[in-house]
């Protein structure tokens, strides 16, 4: 008599790759060029796309404009598509690029984090996701506690 032997469907064993952005932004007043804003763009996109495990899911930059969230049409934007899911990973140069108002760095940070997306500063070598990832030690105590009174609003 024959055996038949079931041969079980097996999913690749390829890695699962990470969809990452960055988010790059020059403020006018401080004298910053549009130079700057590009440099940004290219080190974030040759940093993205020359990872294996990272799947390149673009660059928002926004040119000239205060760290208010509001007049922010591409980090908007960035928001918009994590909301869609097609962001794992955001990286930043530093917490005053993504935000100089505490209140809605803190709000935004929670909101990414609730959506299970990572947000990397490179200056202060800080990851959301982590432990330490609040952010909010990076402020005074005063803007800290105003801060977290008003997130929670």
């Amino acid at each position: 008599m024959k055996l038949i032997r079931k041969i079980e469907a097996s999913l690749s064993s390829a890695p699962i790759r990470k969809k990452v952005a960055a988010y790059a932004r020059i403020s006018e007043e401080k004298g910053r060029t549009r130079r700057s804003l590009a440099a940004q763009v290219s080190y974030y996109s040759e940093l993205i796309q020359g990872r294996a495990e990272w799947e390149y899911a673009g660059v928002y930059a926004d040119g000239g404009i205060s760290g208010t969230t509001d007049s922010r049409a591409e980090f908007k934007q960035m928001l918009a598509d994590c909301e869609a899911g097609k962001i794992d990973i955001i990286l930043t140069k530093s917490i005053s690029r993504f935000a100089r108002n505490t209140v809605d760095l803190l709000n935004t940070v929670r909101h990414l984090r609730e959506l299970g997306i990572e947000v990397r500063f490179e200056k202060e070598r800080i990851n959301s996701l982590s432990e330490d990832g609040e952010c909010s030690h990076y402020f005074p105590p005063s803007r800290r506690r105003k801060a977290a009174s008003s997130a929670k609003m």
